[in-house]
């Protein structure tokens, strides 16, 4: 089994920067997947960016140029610095880790851009 635990979501005012962490624990293949979603109020879930374990990334459009994902995969850490945060970024964030065959997510963290 793995486990999901995030931490770093908050309120902040629009322009301002926040930095989500979501640290894996459990049976994890050293090759994995990890990424954010998120999911505002009345919307789908959408992918906001993953990284693999050698370190390849993919963002939305919507995030590219304002979010950073990362990770210590010696800690099997992912982490998503989010800069120049806009109000259409609110929104339950998940974190999520592809192991093997299997998804497992984070119970969510709320990111709240204030205008």
């Amino acid at each position: 089994q793995v486990q999901l635990v995030e931490s770093g979501g908050g309120l902040v005012q629009v322009g301002g920067s926040l930095r989500l962490s979501c640290a894996a624990s459990g049976s994890i293949f050293s090759s994995n997947v990890m990424g954010w979603y998120r999911q505002a109020p009345g919307k789908q879930r959408e992918l906001v960016a993953t990284i693999t374990s050698g370190g390849s990334t993919n963002y939305v459009d919507s995030v590219k140029g304002r979010f950073t994902i990362s990770r210590d995969n010696a800690k099997n850490t992912v982490y998503l610095q989010m800069n120049s945060l806009k109000p259409e970024d609110t929104a339950v964030y998940y974190c999520n880790i592809k192991s093997g065959v299997r998804y497992y997510w984070g119970q969510g963290t709320q990111v709240t851009v204030s205008s």
